[in-house]
């Protein structure tokens, strides 16, 4: 039988079974704070024995007796004890936290109700410190960090950056990520934009309120992710050692001073667990003794430089440890004068905006080397200031950083400059003097000429034993000219060099006179200009080619005009066949090279039947006009034997394939019977012919025509219309509507809407069409016109 007393027995129980859980966390939660308050009781237990030189007895004792007279717990008591002798940045960003929370920034916790806040906030960072303290790597750190500080803040994620000497990040510790998200972001390459890589770059904390509307990756989340973030650097004495990165599972709004000071408390917190990161140290520190090898082995002058912290522990200088045995100052001052010194002290100019003290705190700071090939580098002597122009490195190795410069010599430049040129230039100098016989040449004017280093010069009044006979002359005219006349000369002639080389050789030379114009000596130089001479060669031999190839272009173009005039006139009268009246309009290229193969034919056959053709071959010139005549006269031929459209385009289409040489084109053929006013018509490729009825203007229905010549048999449609009294039916070429900007489907529908203007005869209606065509391309144009009366 059913007992109604069970659920009800069931659900106490259940309820007893939750109060049960819920009694047992919270005893957890009190023995965890009864723990961390023990902690910090035993931290002021120990400033109170130092403090007043008792026992850790004596100091139990004074810790209660002063809790009881104050008012205050002894947790509360011993957390202002520790924040007093602290006075360090945990104390400050928990003071400021409670104040902002309670609204009284500034104003003392005491008494207000906000000590247990106080009390809280100190236990949270200073468990946090303990635990940073305490940890074997950063690893735990992280884990710590997350548990005591961050997740009170609402921060569900941390990570710890170790910076690498090339500028990379490598994850040290992380807590809080997705599984598998540390192995993914292990490591960071140096340039790959990241939160933690802005904030190592702008040695700053880098708020992110949305993460996602910077589009900036990094562990635990997507550029199309939401979520705040926020990157600190963690450095010492101006060395930035890593990055610590906070995550928030949501928008952060902008912070109160206070969060942001307590963040970057925690950021120095864990400053000292990345001073043994392998990563932070360059995979392993250097001894001193190895970086003076380095420096002592460098033929530039080197200064190892390590860091000169201020009182607070800030970055002040640099120190110049050592300077190399080749070290020479670019202000001329010996090595003992810059030896031990400040940098600041020994350069002060360096200090400027954009500076070597800039450049070389970055490269401490951040450990990303510095390059720079021309950099202007100023010491004050005697309070003048000397510059000097120097190619500078500077790198990080451990804590010291390595300024390395090179002084550029702007002479030694120039003239290596010069060398180059006269390289490229295949040039060489020389000097000649002309009383003692001296002869001084560089070292590029032996190879320009073919000779060994060893051999002796040439004698400028020797070079027509070295030249080819035929330049004797002009090398007699450049020496008179030069050595008589004692004016500049210059000439060139090929020079037979002893290796059986012949070169074409430029000179050019300049007297040099005394004061009273004597001759001295002769300078000048010498130019291969064999590349040159042999390109204005065959420069001249195409242009005879060139000249010759137009002379033949323009004979072709001359002789298919003459063959395209003398088969179709440019003009034509108006054609009256029975009730027909015909119109043509043929329009040439303007160009003559442009000469095509448009044709048009009108012709009554023996059959009283009219025959009205016009087609358009391939191609310009001879060719195309030699095949226009062809097929033209191929198809008057064939229409006599009284074939209709298509059988007469099938035959047509035999002699473009087979009796041609590679002749295609396009075509439209009709023949008009008189008696029943019918037109037949049949289309090779060609745009069906326009209709004009009662004002209107359409396109007659497209029939089936490939290409003439395009296949060896190939089948052709036929169609017929009726016409009526007034009907004009109009057949074109590409010419008439033929655009470089426009599709020939917009040119037809355009011509349509041209072919419709209210004209008085067929003869103006075709010279419209001609003079408003919208036509670009220079094209052959024919165009007819019939009309019924």
């Amino acid at each position: 039988m059913h007992d109604p007393q069970q659920p009800a027995d069931e659900g106490t129980r259940l309820g007893r079974l939750a109060a049960t859980v819920e009694r047992l966390r919270r005893e957890v939660r009190e023995a965890h704070a009864a723990a961390d308050g023990r902690a910090l009781i035993e931290l002021a237990k120990g400033i109170l024995v130092e403090r007043l030189s008792c026992n850790p007895a004596e100091a139990a004792r004074q810790l209660s007796s002063l809790a009881e007279q104050a008012g205050l717990t002894q947790l509360e008591l011993a957390a202002d004890i520790v924040n007093q002798a602290a006075q360090d940045r945990l104390t400050e960003a928990a003071s400021q936290f409670v104040s902002a929370a309670t609204g009284r920034e500034g104003s003392s916790a005491e008494g207000d109700g906000s000590g247990d806040d106080q009390v809280s906030i100190t236990l949270r960072l200073r468990t946090a410190e303990s635990g940073v303290l305490a940890a074997d790597d950063t690893q735990a750190v992280s884990e710590s960090l997350l548990q005591h500080a961050l997740a009170p803040l609402g921060a569900t994620a941390v990570a710890v950056w170790a910076a690498g000497t090339d500028g990379s990040l490598t994850l040290a510790g992380a807590a809080g990520f997705a599984p598998g998200e540390a192995g993914r972001w292990r490591y960071v390459p140096p340039g790959v934009a990241t939160p933690a890589r802005q904030a190592l770059v702008e040695r700053g904390t880098v708020w992110f309120g949305d993460v996602s509307e910077v589009g900036l990756p990094s562990i635990g989340h997507l550029p199309s992710e939401g979520g705040g973030r926020v990157a600190v650097p963690a450095g010492a004495g101006g060395r930035v050692l890593g990055v610590l990165e906070i995550a928030w599972p949501h928008p952060l709004p902008p912070q109160p001073q206070a969060v942001q000071r307590q963040v970057e408390a925690l950021a120095e917190l864990i400053a000292h667990t990345l001073e043994g990161h392998p990563a932070a140290q360059g995979i392993a520190r250097r001894p001193d003794s190895e970086l003076l090898d380095l420096a002592n082995g460098l033929h530039d002058p080197v200064l190892i430089l390590r860091p000169h912290l201020d009182a607070d522990g800030h970055l002040a200088d640099f120190r110049i440890q050592h300077v190399n045995t080749n070290f020479v100052d670019f202000a001329g001052r010996p090595r003992s004068a810059v030896n031990g010194a400040l940098l600041l002290e020994a350069y002060p100019m360096a200090a400027g905006e954009g500076g070597l003290f800039e450049k070389v705190e970055r490269v401490h700071a951040t450990g990303e080397p510095f390059r720079a090939e021309r950099m202007p580098l100023t010491a004050i002597i005697d309070q003048v200031p000397l510059t000097a122009v120097a190619s500078v490195s500077i790198s990080r190795h451990g804590d010291c950083v390595l300024l390395l410069w090179r002084v550029l010599d702007e002479a030694a430049r120039v003239a290596g400059l010069l060398q180059h040129a006269q390289r490229l230039g295949r040039m060489g100098g020389f000097e000649e003097n002309v009383t003692t016989g001296e002869i001084t040449w560089n070292g590029q004017l032996f190879t320009l000429l073919g000779l060994p280093a060893t051999a002796p010069p040439i004698p400028l009044r020797q070079l027509p034993q070295h030249a080819h006979p035929d330049d004797a002359v002009a090398l007699g005219r450049f020496l008179r000219t030069l050595l008589h006349h004692r004016m500049p000369a210059s000439t060139a002639f090929r020079l037979q060099r002893s290796d059986g080389v012949s070169r074409h050789i430029r000179v050019v030379a300049e007297p040099v006179l005394d004061a009273d114009g004597r001759l001295l000596s002769v300078r000048g130089a010498f130019q291969d200009i064999s590349a040159q001479h042999w390109t204005e060669v065959a420069l001249a031999a195409t242009r005879d080619q060139l000249a010759h190839t137009e002379q033949q272009a323009a004979e072709r173009n001359r002789l298919a005009l003459q063959l395209q005039q003398a088969i179709m006139p440019p003009t034509h009268g108006p054609i009256e066949a029975f009730d027909l009246r015909i119109g043509v309009r043929y329009r040439p290229a303007e160009e003559e090279h442009l000469v095509g193969g448009d044709w048009y034919d009108c012709v009554v056959l023996p059959s009283k039947q009219v025959l009205l053709s016009l087609g358009d071959v391939a191609g310009h010139g001879i060719e195309a006009a030699t095949g226009m005549v062809v097929l033209r006269n191929a198809l008057r031929g064939l229409a006599t034997t009284g074939a209709g459209p298509a059988q007469l385009l099938t035959w047509l289409n035999l002699v473009a394939h087979h009796l041609t040489e590679q002749v295609t084109a396009t075509a439209v053929c009709a023949l008009f019977d008189p008696e029943t006013r019918i037109l037949r018509w049949a289309r090779a490729g060609h745009f069906p012919p326009i209709m004009l009825r009662e004002g209107e203007a359409s396109e007659l229905p497209l029939i089936e025509g490939v290409l003439l010549g395009a296949l060896s048999e190939a089948r052709f449609e036929e169609g017929s219309v009726q016409l009526l009294k007034e009907d004009v039916l109009l057949m074109y070429t590409d010419g008439l509507i033929e655009r470089k900007d426009r599709s020939l489907e917009h040119s037809q529908r355009q011509l349509l809407t041209v072919a419709t203007a209210e004209v008085t005869s067929l003869e103006q209606r075709l010279d419209h069409l001609l003079t408003y065509s919208k036509s670009d391309t220079d094209d052959d144009t024919c165009v007819i016109g019939i009309q019924l009366r």
